[in-house]
């Protein structure tokens, strides 16, 4: 079972390094914002340019550049959508349009963002915001095959950490086109925009046919297209402040920005506001979509002839879409320019905020998500009602207190898509002491004299197992799928992790965030089995049997099995360091106390007596706290 776990809790971490910038919508409008800054001259090579583009794929190609009437379910795509499919729903320009234009599923997506868009903008608290980004991930993780596997271990999305604080803007841009380098945002940019540059310079010098030049102008926006992607990344909040450290490290700093804003300076100079993902403000449209709009008209002024950039004449694939793999790629790529061509893309990129240093003197606060492997503790103080004791007579209902101390350990992997998500995995081992309860063996006021002697439920102290885990359909159903699926079908397995985490293929177990705290309904994610009569032998009960002469009570002694499930839990705090958490939490709980082999102690020629199964309700308010192992 423990590596079944495993192999589980390896997916749940391969889902946090999927961290993706603007969401759908936001990356179509500040691209709408865009091109309604073109002027009227390029405007009218953009409409020739995806006119030619749209030869032979009307059935999928929007008559408009820019549809702004569009809406849900959207019959076609416009050019203002390629930006938000890039990268996200895609991994290279020439796998994006063989999405756009080959795929039934393109379209669910432009629906359901459409409709996140909607709800986005009519959210009235960021709980309403969290709510619609949780609906948007369930249904894009069925409508889109790839959508969790796709993202693979690089950081692409990000730029990189600036190594010291003298560092110009050319040396920067310069450091991160480098071969040696790790792929990232900016150097992306440049390597498609360049691309896509030298393509519309053969469009402007070069005899083609009506052939050639659909294919070659379709690439050549392709290729734009996909640059643009990462240059609207470069304006969210996130992707500029979460740009080192481990993956919960760039996470949690990436959520906190992305929700509450980032203060930021441009290569050029201009001091800003910008927030992030799903938080997108008109202003941060506007300020993206100058840089948007600038590195459109560069595309647009080659093809019309007014730069002229050189031209490699054994370009590869120049009637096709590029083919650099932006999930598989660790370094950036060579790709050979001249110094033109790289100042094309440095007048673009000085418009976009300067990132943050790397750790050290001088780092801007960071904060983590509750990602990675786990110790740590949990205690907490439960109370519950029961329907009676052990004996066929007790029917009397009322309370049961206790005390639980355990040891803590786990694989936190909360809000791997969104704050709404919990794909958390642990593991409890603790001890367990109850209160003798204030339930008699009988109503009569006579047995209230002798106290806790004559309990239903004497003291008790137990060790006791907590597990927890998400499932897919029905509780358990990821340790089975798991062993398979992880060799037979791993990209399934990956999306049967993130639906769990979101709260299952029907999703009643999502979490919902309030200003008060955060609600989630879990019953059948966690399970705790307490053994009580292990610890120091078989538990004595007085219970009540006809036979006996003395009173009519029978000493008896049996172990039991205790199982409690919590329904709804309530966490009202949280706090959060870079390597500890600290959570309050509340469960309502429901369970069964299920005896075991009576031995009759005061009447030992006698059969054992028969008992019932306890029920339980209760409430569980507990502490949980965490401290996370990884280094980083």
């Amino acid at each position: 079972m423990f590596r079944r776990i495993t192999i589980t809790a390896l997916f749940c971490i391969t889902l946090s390094f999927s961290i993706k910038a603007w969401v759908y919508p936001e990356h179509r409008v500040i691209t709408l914002v865009a091109i309604s800054k073109l002027d009227s001259t390029r405007k009218v090579i953009l409409n020739q340019l995806w006119l030619n583009a749209r030869k032979g794929h009307e059935n999928r190609l929007d008559t408009l550049v820019a549809d702004y009437k569009q809406n849900v379910k959207p019959s076609y795509i416009d050019y203002a959508a390629w930006p938000a499919i890039a990268g996200d729903h895609s991994t290279s320009p020439a796998n994006m349009v063989n999405t756009i234009l080959k795929t039934n599923w393109i379209l669910n997506v432009a629906d359901i963002s459409a409709k996140l868009r909607t709800g986005i903008t009519k959210a009235k608290n960021k709980s309403e915001i969290e709510w619609d980004l949780r609906n948007s991930d369930l249904r894009l993780l069925r409508a889109d095959p790839e959508y969790v596997s796709r993202a693979g271990s690089n950081y692409v999305h990000f730029m990189l950490a600036r190594q010291d604080a003298n560092t110009s803007s050319k040396e920067y841009f310069d450091m991160c086109f480098d071969t040696k380098s790790d792929i990232n945002l900016v150097g992306v940019y440049k390597w498609f925009h360049s691309c896509a540059i030298l393509k519309a310079s053969r469009l402007a010098t070069e005899t083609l046919t009506s052939t050639e030049y659909s294919a070659l102008s379709l690439a050549t926006l392709a290729d734009e297209a996909f640059a643009l992607h990462f240059l609207q990344d470069a304006f969210s909040a996130g992707h500029v402040a979460g740009i080192w450290g481990s993956a919960s490290q760039r996470k949690g700093t990436h959520d906190y920005y992305d929700e509450f804003g980032l203060e930021v300076t441009t290569w050029a100079g201009k001091h800003m506001v910008t927030s992030g993902d799903a938080y997108m403000r008109p202003c941060d449209a506007e300020v993206a979509g100058d840089a948007i709009c600038a590195s459109i008209e560069q595309m647009l002024d080659v093809v019309a002839g007014k730069i002229k950039p050189t031209a490699p004449n054994n370009q590869l694939g120049i009637f096709t879409p590029d083919t650099f793999n932006i999930a598989k790629a660790t370094k950036m790529p060579h790709l050979q320019t001249d110094e033109l061509l790289r100042k094309l893309s440095n007048l673009i990129l000085v418009n976009i905020p300067v990132p943050g240093l790397s750790t050290g003197i001088g780092e801007i606060p960071r904060f983590r998500s509750e990602i990675g492997p786990f110790i740590g503790i949990s205690p907490a103080v439960v109370m519950s009602a029961v329907n009676g004791g052990f004996g066929m007579t007790q029917k009397t209902v009322g309370p049961l207190s206790g005390l639980e101390f355990a040891v803590h350990m786990g694989l936190g992997t909360d809000g791997i898509l969104n704050k709404s998500g919990d794909g958390l995995v642990f593991f409890d081992l603790g001890w367990r002491l109850d209160k003798a309860s204030t339930i008699k063996l009988s109503d009569d006021p006579v047995y209230t004299q002798f106290g806790s002697i004559l309990s239903a439920f004497p003291s008790r102290e137990t060790l006791y197992g907590r597990f927890r885990m998400p499932f897919y359909l029905i509780p358990g159903d990821l340790l089975v799928a798991a062993p398979f699926l992880y060799f037979l079908a791993p990209n399934m397995l990956n999306t049967m992790v993130a639906t769990a985490g979101q709260g299952g293929l029907i999703p009643w177990q999502t979490g919902v965030i309030t200003p008060i705290g955060r609600f989630q309904f879990v019953l059948g994610r966690e399970v705790g089995v307490s053994f009580y009569g292990t610890l120091r032998g078989k538990d004595a009960f007085l219970t009540p049997d006809d036979r006996a002469s003395t009173g009519g009570l029978a000493l008896i002694t049996l172990r039991s099995t205790k199982f409690d499930f919590p329904i709804l839990e309530y966490r009202p705090m949280r706090t959060f360091s870079r390597r500890q958490s600290a959570n309050l939490f509340v469960q309502l709980t429901a369970g069964v106390d299920i005896p075991g082999k009576v031995t009759m102690k005061s009447l030992p020629n006698y059969d054992p007596m028969q008992l019932k199964t306890v029920v339980y309700l209760g409430i569980r308010l507990g502490f949980d706290w965490r401290y996370y192992i990884s280094k980083k």
